[in-house]
């Protein structure tokens, strides 16, 4: 008897060639970016690398220290890290350091004069 188990997995590989990261970090390469994690750390470096999994390669990274009473509220503290490489489950947000860039309201109508 043959077993009939073959044929799905041709179609798992396909599935998995058409998964790509939702994020396109390239155009902040060598700019630097703000991390939040899961569990409330925030740190900042200069992005040098990442892969679709968002696992991410930092420079210069500089940890923002949390309250000791409040461990969701940042203090002035920081702690200097240098090269770091974050892990991507752990990620929760990216931004870029300078801010954030402001650009028209797309649902709002827009009125002829």
């Amino acid at each position: 008897m043959a077993s009939g188990g073959g044929g799905g997995s041709k179609m798992a590989d396909k599935e998995k060639k058409k998964k790509e990261s939702i994020l396109d970090l390239s155009k902040y390469i060598d700019k630097t970016i703000r991390v939040k994690f899961q569990g409330g750390r925030e740190a900042s470096g200069v992005l040098k690398g990442f892969d679709p999994l968002l696992n991410l390669v930092l420079d210069g990274t500089i940890e923002y220290m949390r309250d000791p009473d409040d461990q969701y509220k940042l203090t002035e503290d920081t702690r200097q890290l240098g090269l770091v490489v974050c892990r991507g489950t752990s990620v929760v947000l990216i931004c870029p350091q300078d801010g954030m860039e402001a650009i028209p309201n797309p649902f709002i109508q827009q009125q002829d004069g």
